[in-house]
């Protein structure tokens, strides 16, 4: 099978960009709308807070002011009831002079006895027959109590209007004068002092009594006088001062009522919420334009998503053509980090033909490395085997050959097949059979050498230490090899290097009695791989042996590998 997965194979199931993007657009805007719909509750409920504040405010306010002129008409009662004339009992005297003082105050005093029966009245010539009085159950209160009192509103027979009264108990001293001084005065003061004071645009007050009478009100929606004030939602006002809301007419109405202090009226303030609301949008231009914000929002994400899933869907195709092997043109499009990353798959595509390029050059030099490896390993181990009388004798050669090849094939691994330094080959080599760094000396400037030259010069040294080991110099603690290199001359018309292996500090050395197969690795095979002249002396001091070659024959850019020869050379030896 071609493909090893599709575009609707892959699990868990997906969705496109433009469903993230469009739910994104919305996860991004309601949050956003229902904080907006919460400060706006918020500052709704403030507003309404600061209203009924406000209101009630303003009832106490014009409840002090109906209060004062209330508290007037108690002070001016006191004035009156220490007049000479009423202690004398000369009641003509007594109406003419409080005549006289009430009548540019639009207030009129009335003495009355214990029973309502009216003795004078300012409002008629003294000696005008009267009656008695039409609120006998204001005048029974204030002398049960003994308090001034005020009456709620009720129609004056004498006066022809709606008035109240303020009543006075008269002391002891005075009761065979009379049992009270009563102050009477129309419900019209009261309505002027109301229209004196300035109330909000649309909003109106009035003056309660304790039946929920209108005494008196202004503003947008006066009630009559005498008109019976609505008890829902008020409930009486049960409180010395509040504030309530309600609806009214279909309207949100807020109202607030202070109590007065010393007489028992109530000053109601009342007006439509939607007065003070005017810079806070309404719930329906919330609601419409938070349901334009979203559509908007969600198209605006939709379009983005058109294009971005476009790009992306161009991109994927240019990654399947990538996945056949094809050389790919970069796209063009309007997502900078999709023509980015266009770009990425663009040189990966050439970099990926440059490496299979690579691995099929590689591939190929790996099969003749292997194949030239494999004849080398063959002609060492035939040549073993000829000189080898026991079967133990020819695996023990084997192995320690074969440890040899495999330790130079390891640092070219390391290397990446690419070469090995002269100092690493000979500390690799050295070390692998067990020889000390104070029984060595190296001495030449660092090179690389190639890759032929790793695995020939790597035989080569893993011989001649094994052999300074069991019969040379490093047989003894005190022995030690010396390892040099330098330019010396010219090999075939070309650069030469002497390459030198002394050992010193050992027992004396003498030519074996026979040439075994390290011989032939150390002269033969070292000769036929680097084209160079080998001596091998047996000097009483020490074994010395020196490889004269070209310098192209070792360095990693020389000469071509010549392993195939140095095969050639080890197979006929193995056959003569």
């Amino acid at each position: 099978m071609r493909k090893l997965f599709s575009a609707f194979s892959l699990a868990p199931a997906t969705a496109s960009i433009t469903s993230y993007l469009t739910l994104l657009a919305a996860a991004i805007a309601v949050p956003l709308i229902a904080f907006a719909t919460f400060l706006f509750l918020e500052i709704e409920t403030n507003e309404r807070k600061e209203l009924r504040e406000r209101a009630t405010t303003d009832a106490r306010a014009l409840g002090r002011i109906v209060e004062r002129h209330l508290t007037d008409m108690t002070s001016t009662l006191r004035l009156l009831a220490v007049f000479p004339e009423l202690e004398d009992g000369d009641l003509r005297g007594f109406q003419n002079r409080t005549q006289h003082i009430l009548s540019s105050h639009s207030m009129y005093l009335i003495l009355m006895d214990e029973t309502g029966q009216q003795l004078l009245n300012t409002r008629v010539p003294y000696g005008t027959p009267l009656g008695p009085t039409s609120n006998v159950a204001a005048l029974e209160t204030a002398l049960s109590s003994g308090k001034t009192t005020v009456s709620d509103i009720f129609f004056g027979k004498t006066g022809g209007e709606w008035v109240f009264n303020v009543t006075m108990p008269l002391p002891e001293s005075l009761r065979d004068v009379g049992a009270a001084l009563v102050l009477t005065q129309g419900t019209d003061q009261v309505q002027a002092v109301l229209s004196r004071e300035a109330i909000p645009p649309g909003w109106s007050a009035a003056v309660i009594d304790q039946t929920d009478m209108v005494i008196a009100s202004s503003g947008a929606s006066g009630l009559p006088t005498a008109s019976s004030f609505p008890a829902d939602p008020h409930n009486g006002f049960s409180r010395y001062s509040d504030a309530v809301e309600f609806e009214q007419g279909g309207e949100a109405m807020v109202s607030g009522y202070a109590r007065l202090p010393s007489f028992p009226w109530v000053v109601v303030v009342s007006g439509p919420v939607a007065s003070v609301q005017s810079s806070v949008v309404t719930w329906k231009v919330l609601v419409f334009g938070s349901i334009a914000f979203i559509a908007m929002s969600m198209l605006l994400a939709y379009l983005v998503a058109r294009q971005l899933s476009r790009s992306v869907r161009q991109l994927s195709r240019m990654a399947e053509r990538m996945g056949r092997g094809e050389v790919v043109a970069p796209l063009e499009t309007r997502v900078l980090e999709v023509n980015q990353i266009a770009v990425a798959l663009c040189n990966a595509s050439f970099d990926r033909s440059e490496a299979e390029n690579r691995v099929h050059l590689l591939l190929r030099e790996l099969v003749h490395r292997t194949k030239n490896v494999l004849t080398l390993v063959q002609a060492i181990l035939r040549q073993i085997a000829r000189q080898s009388a026991t079967k133990e004798e020819f695996q023990e050669a084997a192995d320690s050959r074969l440890q040899g090849l495999a330790q130079s094939v390891e640092l070219l691994a390391q290397e990446n097949w690419y070469g090995v330094s002269m100092h690493s080959l000979i500390d690799q080599h050295l070390t692998t059979v067990g020889v000390s760094l104070d029984q060595r000396a190296i001495d030449g400037e660092d090179f690389v050498l190639g890759v032929s030259a790793v695995q020939n010069l790597g035989l080569v040294l893993h011989e001649l230490a094994t052999n300074s080991i069991k019969y040379g110099a490093l047989q003894s603690p005190h022995g030690c090899i010396r390892i040099s290199w330098r330019s010396a001359g010219d090999r075939r018309d070309e650069p030469g290097v002497l390459l030198e292996w002394t050992e010193e500090g050992g027992p004396p050395v003498s030519p074996p009695e026979r040439s075994g197969f390290g011989s032939v690795i150390i002269e033969r095979h070292a000769a036929a791989a680097f084209s160079a002249s080998v001596t091998l002396e047996y000097r009483p001091d020490g074994l010395y042996w020196s490889l004269h070659a070209p310098w192209s024959a070792l360095r990693k850019d020389g000469s071509a590998n010549p392993l195939d020869a140095v095969a050639e050379n080890l197979t006929y030896k193995a056959a003569e």
